[in-house]
């Protein structure tokens, strides 16, 4: 043994230790569910799954720390990348997509219990800026695709219209606190479609007079 620690959470695969783990995060992901990061407690975890408190406390120390194990679950998970040959169909169907994820009760649950345990912990920050990150540069190759098919400039900036498709569905989901519909999906879509036509990603784009 090399006896540096393990990273919260941190398990290996397999055996007792990893279906103690799937009960645990399991169990966390209906708390969150049933009553929101706010109501989320480590005893509350244990009583659900029936594992011990202690080694909650031993393996993840804090509710962040579950959270931050829950989001690294959700990190693994493949989204669609859409490649329908448009690139106005493939924004669309990229916003549906991410409007229908948040329409579920449990990954809703999950999103808005990760924010707000990144507002006290950097560890959650830093593990919801990495999915993020990472998923908008997945969905970027709707934009690669783009460019290659002559529907956008060289130099258009993948991440940065991905993040606009994005943008609107994120806040009305943790700021305006409204449904995440399909309307909302087909206005940012349309939205981050039309200023990618117009230049706006593209280095050197200059707005005109107002």
């Amino acid at each position: 043994m090399d006896g540096k620690p393990r990273a919260t959470g941190a398990v290996r695969p397999g055996g007792r230790t990893a279906r103690t783990r799937a009960a645990v995060l399991a169990a966390a992901q209906d708390e969150l569910e049933a009553g929101g990061y706010a109501g989320l407690t480590l005893e509350k975890v244990a009583e659900r799954s029936g594992v011990h408190l202690a080694t909650l406390y031993r393996r993840w120390r804090t509710v962040e720390g579950l959270v931050v194990d829950l989001l690294g679950e959700l990190g693994k998970t493949e989204i669609p990348i859409p490649d329908t040959g448009s690139f106005r169909d493939d924004l669309r169907a990229l916003a549906l997509e991410i409007a229908a994820l948040y329409r579920q009760p449990r990954a809703r649950a999950l999103v808005e219990g990760v924010v707000a345990a990144a507002v006290r912990s950097p560890e959650a920050s830093t593990a919801w800026a990495t999915v993020i990150a990472e998923r908008n540069r997945l969905a970027s190759r709707i934009v690669d695709r783009a460019v290659g098919r002559g529907e956008l400039p060289p130099g258009a900036d993948g991440i940065a219209i991905i993040s606009a498709v994005g943008a609107p569905l994120y806040y009305r989901l943790l700021v305006a606190r409204g449904p995440v519909d399909d309307e909302v999906a087909e206005r940012a879509a349309a939205a981050a479609h039309a200023a990618a036509l117009g230049g706006a990603f593209t280095p050197g784009y200059s707005p005109g007079p107002p």
